[in-house]
């Protein structure tokens, strides 16, 4: 099977299997206490802020840009 070949929704339910497979089992993210603590720090100036951040168009032309 070729993930071409599905329609939208079975890759839809595909993503979702998968993401559900990863989550069950979060110690294979292998996140490390550096990356808890920036990603903490981020969530606590995102908080302080209240900017509602980028949205998808901006963050997707800044990364094609890259």
């Amino acid at each position: 099977m070729k993930i071409q070949d599905l329609s939208n929704t079975e890759k839809v339910i595909l993503a979702q299997e998968l993401w559900d497979s990863v989550v069950i089992d979060q110690q294979a993210l292998d996140v490390s206490q550096e990356q808890i603590n920036e990603l903490d720090q981020r969530l606590a100036q995102f908080e302080m802020d209240g900017e509602q951040g980028s949205s998808w168009s901006d963050v997707k032309g800044r990364v094609l840009k890259s």
